[in-house]
């Protein structure tokens, strides 16, 4: 491959090279900018929204898209210029041309690869502010809500400077669930928010039961930040709105016990790779002894499901590695990112054989009943990008399943960091004391040492060693993000020895020497002075002219020592979440080393790949207590990293693959069910149903060819029993005998007219007894504004149909869920479970469709009032839960 990237060029290089043209005009305008008053550069926006109003349009929706894009890229490089100035006055920060660079990708629908330190941030601000003035929105998606928040305010200072409007929405604290603050968020020109809520809220827009309840406008532009954080580690998870399911603790329990009495390798074996438990024949009969029962697999009991995940709780998820138990209550973690993910629960039954296990108190389990992947989720908008400090390793799958293309932004300073060797150790013990060595040695030369590991179990090891040598240090697991924020700006400090599990802290640049608006917040929030303080401002600067004195004496110190010092305690199963861990260490042109050390025992050797490095260092005559650095082994670990990287994006692959499915019949729902909300045509809705409900009767009995002779008189006695359950007030005055001299058509005809005659009557009689309510309630009472009597019954259809699609889409996912369980069986007998699961849900969503068809008309022929009338008088406020979050 590199012979034709010498004979070709390297195509990342010729993709910024071909843009520099626009660098250089956007930097040959910055002098004119810069002489411009501040409402001069404000109106810049105005001006810049007048000549997109002007643009060419289309009715077609993908064209019309090409034709805004078009008028987007004229306007690029003052829209730029306008941006960078903005950022110099409002917040002293200019953007350089590398992130000139980062924001035309962004813009352009791409994925900007970008070192730590490059000011990812900033970098958004400029393809942000130009999707904007299309008056659409523009969403800027991070990890968690300190994020969110901070960089709201941060940035948008730039954009408010600018005349645009900023809003954010958070999953917890102050705001989360207030719907107005919800919907004012999303009608701003850029909102910022986590990956989860923009989910969560668009499942919940789906759920709404009127028009206002609607939170968020249709999906336009998107940059999202830690992209392959959210598109790749969490691919895989769904998002989950869930009801509770009571169910009997009791079985749990006793699987619980159960679990421990059947051994490994005999009665059961573990499928690490694939995190799966599988039982013998042996292990069958021996759970049947223990639970004195004759079937195991009586479907009527569920003992085996739920056998298996005791087992699985058992073998496969670690106390504080895969969860912690904090306040009676399993709390589940990461794998990602170390961070404990509150009200996040596994699905199955496998959170309650965990909490079984633990004994703690087992929760119910839960009902589904809305659900989407961000794979689809991030496919509903019509432009994507994305930022990251490691993209690369994972270009092929951002192109398949996204259509992202990845660019490498060059840095704005050469890069000087020295990433030594791996160092192999044949014990877990012996490395650790290893890398505590290292950490001294580092250490007493007054370096910053950052200590990377994969679980909080393995922070707090690492802790123990060092308290034994009397080290101070801070130990970040990436459960509270606004503190270790404040602790990870500061691990760039001469001497400071932070340990942190994988994600702790990202998105915060460690700075050599210390953040000094870090450190001055510290002082102030020390000496309890906020902003209610008269004399804040004044403060405020005379504390950060105190930290920068400080940082910028450490900065010289610490770059003389060397620089930040990363170990990693482990390799993970993906390379790129290495490469995240050294991208820490040398930011910004600033020295920097890495080393990771790794043992036998670590989870990525023992599971792909270890038998073969264990022979290869047995030959070799390696000591327990000696450290290798062969690069054979190193090799052998590069392509274990590939397997499971390949491993699991064919994982990730076929959750698409199935979900896509499930995907078209999703969006088809939801437009239908969005429909019905807003009153579209809901009325000749209604009476198509009323007519395809008389179709499908008829043909149930009797069918279009036959004749009049043919019919079978039992099946016309039967139909019209139907017809007279269905429809009750046709019950008198409507017969057999009405029709069966008719042949199919006439019939059909005949019955949908007095069908829907019947309808109408049924009409008037709701319409004549909210009259009745008006005038019996008078006193005292009124009928709520949406109930005028021109549109009750239109009120009541909806509320109906509503009320029917919603229970029948809960028990489609339901039908789904268990259809997608049991479908791999199916290529025992040679046939593409893929295929045969197309087929089935195909059929399952039609069969959905005719009973909301069905379920409809029935409970509207049978409605007698539904009329809300509500007293003058204030009600007493209500608690609403919040909604479960599931992990699937």
């Amino acid at each position: 491959m590199n012979w034709l990237v010498k004979l070709l060029g390297d195509p990342n290089e010729k993709k910024v090279k071909s843009m520099m043209g626009i660098v250089e005009h956007i930097n040959a305008l910055e002098p004119e900018f810069a002489k411009l008053t501040d409402d001069e550069l404000r109106a810049k926006t105005q001006e810049f929204k007048d000549i997109l109003a002007q643009r060419p349009t289309s009715k077609n929706f993908k064209e019309d898209l090409k034709l805004e894009k078009a008028a987007l890229d004229k306007l690029l490089p003052e829209a730029f210029a306008t941006v960078r100035e903005a950022g110099k006055r409002v917040l002293n920060m200019r953007h350089f041309d590398v992130q000139l660079i980062g924001g035309y990708f962004l813009h352009n629908g791409h994925i900007a690869e970008m070192r730590t330190g490059e000011g990812k941030t900033l970098v958004a601000t400029l393809p942000a502010y130009l999707n904007a003035l299309t008056g659409k929105g523009v969403h800027v998606i991070t990890v968690n809500d300190y994020l969110a928040k901070r960089d709201s305010e941060w940035m948008g200072k730039i954009y408010k400077f600018l005349g645009l409007t900023v809003g954010v929405v958070l999953s917890n604290g102050e705001g989360a669930r207030n719907f107005e603050n919800k919907k004012h968020a999303y009608q701003c020109d850029i909102t910022y928010g986590t990956n989860n809520e923009f989910g969560f809220d668009y499942l919940r827009d789906n759920m709404a039961s009127s028009v206002e309840m609607l939170v968020q406008r249709p999906f336009n532009y998107a940059i999202i930040d830690e992209v392959d954080s959210i598109l790749i580690d969490e691919a895989r998870t769904p998002l989950i709105i869930s009801g509770r399911l009571a169910q009997s603790a009791e079985t749990y329990q006793l699987m619980a016990k159960i679990a421990p009495q059947l051994q490994k390798d005999v009665d059961y074996t573990v499928d690490e790779k694939n995190k799966n438990v599988i039982l013998t024949e042996e292990g069958i009969d021996h759970a049947q002894d223990l639970i004195g029962i004759k079937d195991l697999f009586d479907i009527h009991t569920q003992y085996a499901h739920h056998l298996l995940q005791a087992l699985k709780a058992k073998e496969l998820f670690v106390r504080d590695t895969d969860y912690v138990v904090k306040n009676g209550e399993v709390m589940i973690v990461d794998e990602f990112t170390g961070r404990l993910m509150e009200g996040r629960r596994w699905s199955d039954g496998l959170h309650q054989a965990v909490e079984a296990k633990e004994g703690v108190e087992i929760q119910d389990e839960t009902q589904t009943l809305a659900s989407i992947t961000f794979q689809n989720l991030f496919r509903l908008y019509p432009k994507l990008s994305g930022m990251t400090g490691t993209a690369m390793t994972e270009e092929a799958e951002f192109g398949k399943i996204y259509n992202l293309e990845v660019t490498t932004i060059p840095t704005n300073k050469p890069d000087i960091r020295v990433n030594y060797p791996d160092v192999i150790y044949k014990s877990e013990v012996q490395k650790y004391l290893a890398v505590v060595d290292d950490i001294l040695a580092q250490h007493k030369l007054g370096r910053p040492v950052l200590v990377g590991t994969i679980s909080i179990e393995k922070s707090e090891y690492v802790s123990a060693l060092l308290r034994q040598r009397g080290i101070k240090h801070n130990v970040l697991n990436a459960k509270h993000h606004e503190k270790e924020a404040h602790i990870i700006a500061q691990a760039g400090r001469y001497g400071a020895v932070t340990i942190a599990t994988n994600m702790a802290g990202r998105g915060t640049d460690i700075l050599l020497g210390g953040n000094a608006e870090y450190l001055a917040k510290a002082e102030l929030d020390e000496n309890g002075i906020d902003e209610s303080n008269p004399n804040y401002e004044t403060l405020k600067k005379e504390a950060l002219d105190r930290a920068r004195k400080i940082t910028e004496a450490e900065h010289d110190k610490v770059v003389a020592a060397g620089g930040l010092h990363v170990i990693g305690t482990e390799r993970h199963e993906s390379r790129r979440i290495d490469n995240q861990l050294r991208g820490r260490a040398a930011r910004q042109g600033d020295p920097g080393s890495t080393r990771f050390f790794l043992s036998l025992e670590d989870n990525l050797m023992r599971i792909f790949g270890g038998e073969k490095i264990t022979q290869l260092m047995t030959a070799l005559n390696v000591p327990e207590n000696m450290a290798i650095d062969s690069p054979l082994i190193t090799k052998r670990i590069q392509s274990a990293q590939k397997k499971v990287e390949t491993f699991h994006f064919d994982m990730r692959k076929s959750v698409l693959e199935y979900d896509d499915v499930m995907n078209i019949q999703r969006e088809k729902f939801y437009h239908q069910r969005r429909k019905v909300l807003a009153g579209e045509g809901l009325y000749e809705d209604i009476l198509y149903m009323m007519e395809r409900e008389v179709d499908r009767l008829m043909r149930s009995y009797i069918s279009p060819e036959q004749k009049v002779e043919e019919y079978v008189y039992d099946d016309l006695v039967t139909m019209i029993k139907e017809l007279h359950s269905t429809v009750p007030q046709l019950a008198s005055t409507f017969d057999v005998a009405d029709i069966q001299n008719m042949r199919f058509e006439p019939m059909y005809n005949k019955i949908k007219d007095f069908v829907i005659d019947a309808y109408k009557n049924h009409e008037i009689e709701i319409i004549n007894f909210y009259n009745q309510v008006v005038t019996d309630y008078n006193a005292g009472y009124e009928l709520q504004e949406p109930f005028a009597p021109h549109n009750i019954v239109r009120q009541l259809e909806k509320d109906v149909l509503l009320k029917v699609v919603d229970s029948k889409w809960i028990d489609h996912l339901h039908n789904i869920d268990m259809l997608r369980d049991g479908i791999g069986l199916r290529a025992y007998g040679q046939k593409d479970p893929l295929i045969e699961y197309k087929k089935e849900a195909y059929d399952m969503f039609n069969n959905m469709m005719y009973e909301i068809q069905s379920d409809t008309v029935k409970h509207l022929f049978r409605t007698k009032f539904g009329v809300q009338v509500v007293n003058n008088q204030p009600e007493e406020p209500v608690d609403v839960p919040n909604d479960e979050q599931e992990e699937g």
